[in-house]
Parts: structure tokens; sequence; C-alpha cells
């Protein structure tokens, strides 16, 4: 967005700054990589653990 915002002064209106955003966006979107591991996303939501991608029931105490 700075290079575009360097060029012309500003980003014009709020309008047209919000739509230059929403297009940077979407054309990053195709090169942004997916998550493999989607049915996942809700365990590290609620705080799960993983090691080396598996889950951890639960850490061991340290002696």
């Amino acid at each position: 967005m700075r290079l575009r915002t360097k060029v012309t002064k500003g980003a014009g209106s709020p309008t047209a700054g919000l739509a230059t955003v929403f297009k940077l966006v979407e054309s990053a979107q195709a090169r942004w990589r997916a998550v493999n591991g989607a049915h996942l996303v809700p365990l590290v939501r609620a705080g799960a653990h993983f090691s080396k991608g598996r889950l951890v029931e639960r850490e061991e105490l340290a002696a």
C-alpha cells in the first residue's frame, strides 16, 4: 500500500483506500498456502499443545 500512496500523495477518499487494499489482498490470496489441517484449528484455538506435529495429551512434569 505504501508504494501506491507515495505516488498518488495519499489514498484519496476512504472508499478508494479500501478498494485498493481489497485488490491487494485479493491478488495476494492467490499465493497464500492453504491450511492442511483445518480440522485442528478448533483444537489450537482451545489451547491444545502440539509437539512435532502431534497432539500432546498432557505434558510430563520435569523432575
